[in-house]
């Protein structure tokens, strides 16, 4: 399991759950696609880009390009 320790570390992970939607040409991410034991490192990597966002460090269009949502 990796640890998280920066901003961009979190999005090189979270890239990793990525996935296209039901709805045509749209992505999200989808933390159902990591094993069990690696949801919770997930699950912080999205507290670290969130925080960002709330900082102000980051739009949320920013972290979707980053992420490849749109």
């Amino acid at each position: 399991m990796s640890n998280v320790k920066s901003f961009d570390e979190a999005i090189q992970l979270l890239r990793n759950a990525v996935k296209y939607s039901t709805i045509e040409n749209q992505k999200h991410i989808d933390l159902s696609l990591v094993n069990a034991g690696e949801r919770l490192e997930y699950q912080k990597a999205l507290m670290v880009v969130q925080s960002a966002v709330s900082r102000g460090e980051f739009s949320q269009a920013e972290v979707n390009e980053k992420l490849g949502i749109i």
